[in-house]
């Protein structure tokens, strides 16, 4: 089989290809259409390598750039990708395409076009895997782990979500950089509240510097020292190829790292959301080590905490903090937070105009609302990311600027109150947000609706009408649901100790005890 032939091929259908397959259907149809025209069987796909290679081509190729297409047509990528296959090692694959592009007209061509090659190189191997095992041939054993990123899978989304509209925050990685320069390792920690961009600030990091990470997350159940551990430590094996280290701790993996550390390399991983750790007293925060080897650094990230929540006792390692509240930081703040704003005004697709027409109907300039708009957040980017949609989508047509809520706690009071959340008709809602605190982990909707009483169809109606403060994700097939934020979260903790409520939280967790029993009898 001529790969060239092949290849020619799908440039012939390129084209046309990204104005008529517009949906995973159609796009099926002309792959099996075009396997079929050099004579592969679409359910049986061949068993040897050559067959398969060129049967993931196909699979792979339709729709995409004639660079990328040319890419792999290349015997080198042909045979580097084979050989990182063999040795399950994707990272390699990547540099080898890096170093065959140097300087060559297709490395121009996939900058010019912003194609992101890693993705590109991870989706043609996760297809060439998928393939392979439909093969049923023993000579594509073992299947290698594909992930071409250094960070984990599970993960990307959330990072690719964080630095979607990222902008500023300059003055942090200036100050860890130093932090790095003047010592020899250590711990530096970025402190602040809720909705400043902790956890985007750790994204972006991960996503510049391709570090070893692990994000914290309450809702999800990672959260957990040994899940951290279990993590961090395949990426450290991944990275740098470490031996022996099933049943090793994170300080021994860190010795190993360091000792694999050439001239004027260092490591850091980032670990967000210290604060969300669900872990026995005692001892430091996921174990993070007393000490460190030299050239091994962590940027943490958690929200405000007293002495006794601290629990990061590394007595001969350099410990710094970054607290963004303080004040020698409220104007850089406050720059970045302005910037952010003038994105959505001036460069965001889905809100500009509409922000521009209310801003218009009001009267006031541009600037203006920059400045009142900036003033309300309080230096609160999650402020931000429910109010600049909200008025793009009419939620606020009938305020002025000034009337707008002042901060993310007041927001959610506003919405709340403007949502009718206090009143009698509106109970059984509040009651469905109150299990999702409760439970505390992600759970499908029939769950809800059997805990609540209620039916199945109501329940998903008020799950998406509030989908922007939930966290909606698939589960062994189902489609389940948590709180997204961390400060909706504590807003709502909050409303159970109000008298109007309190009771409410009562029934709910009556209702979940019930449930339980009911399950288990």
């Amino acid at each position: 089989m001529s790969i060239d032939l092949v290849v020619n091929a799908l440039k012939s259908i390129a084209k046309p290809a990204t104005f008529l397959v517009i949906n995973q259907a159609q796009r099926n149809e002309t792959v099996v259409r075009t396997l079929k025209q050099f004579k592969f069987d679409p359910v049986q796909p061949p068993k040897d390598v050559d067959g398969v290679y060129v049967y993931s081509l196909i699979e792979y190729g339709v729709d995409k750039p004639e660079v990328l297409l040319n890419l792999f047509r290349e015997r080198e990528i042909k045979n580097a990708f084979w050989s990182a296959y063999t040795s399950n090692n994707p990272l390699g694959f990547y540099k080898e395409v890096e170093n065959f592009l140097q300087g060559k007209d297709s490395e121009f061509d996939i900058r010019l076009l912003r194609i992101e090659l890693r993705s590109e190189l991870e989706e043609f191997g996760e297809i060439f895997i998928k393939v392979a095992k439909r093969s049923k041939s023993k000579e594509f054993e073992p299947f290698p782990e594909w992930n071409l990123d250094e960070y984990p899978a599970e993960f990307k989304s959330l990072i690719r979500e964080k630095i979607r509209s990222f902008c500023g925050r300059k003055f942090v990685f200036e100050a860890f950089k130093q932090f790095c320069d003047k010592n020899r390792n250590g711990y530096f920690t970025v402190v602040g509240d809720a909705g400043m961009g902790k956890s985007t600030i750790a994204a972006k990091y991960v996503w510049d510097n391709k570090s070893p990470c692990y994000f914290n997350i309450r809702s999800d159940g990672r959260n957990r020292a040994e899940l951290f551990l279990e993590s961090i430590r395949k990426q450290l094996v991944k990275r740098y190829q470490l031996q022996n280290t099933e049943k090793a701790n994170l300080a021994d993996l860190l010795e190993q790292v360091s000792k694999k550390l050439t001239a004027g390399n260092h490591l850091v991983i980032v670990v967000d959301a210290l604060d969300e750790v669900e872990q026995e007293a005692g001892g430091n925060l996921l174990d993070l080590p007393p000490s460190l080897p030299e050239h091994v650094y962590f940027l943490l990230t958690r929200r405000p905490y007293t002495r006794d929540k601290k629990r990061l006792s590394a007595p001969d390692v350099p410990v710094e903090e970054l607290d963004l509240r303080g004040s020698q930081y409220i104007n850089l703040s406050r720059g970045d937070i302005k910037e952010f704003i003038g994105l959505f005004l001036n460069a965001d697709k889905d809100y500009k105009n509409e922000l521009k027409q209310w801003i218009q109907n009001r009267n006031i300039s541009d600037q203006d609302f920059v400045e009142q708009v900036a003033t309300k957040s309080e230096n609160n980017f999650m402020y931000l990311r429910y109010i600049l949609p909200g008025i793009a989508k009419g939620d606020y047509n009938d305020l002025s600027i000034n009337k707008l809520p002042d901060g993310l706690d007041d927001y959610y009071q506003v919405h709340w109150v403007r949502m009718g959340m206090d009143e009698k008709p509106q109970e059984v809602k509040v009651f469905i947000l109150f299990i999702l605190v409760e439970i505390g982990t992600p759970i499908p909707c029939e769950m809800i609706a059997d805990i609540a009483e209620q039916d199945e169809y109501n329940v998903q109606s008020v799950l998406d009408e509030w989908v922007e403060y939930l966290k909606p994700q698939v589960l062994e097939g189902e489609n389940c649901y948590s709180i997204y934020h961390a400060s909706f979260l504590d807003f709502l903790k909050a409303k159970r100790v109000l008298d109007s409520k309190r009771k409410l939280f009562q029934e709910v967790n009556q209702r979940i005890v019930d449930y339980l029993v009911r399950k288990m009898a």
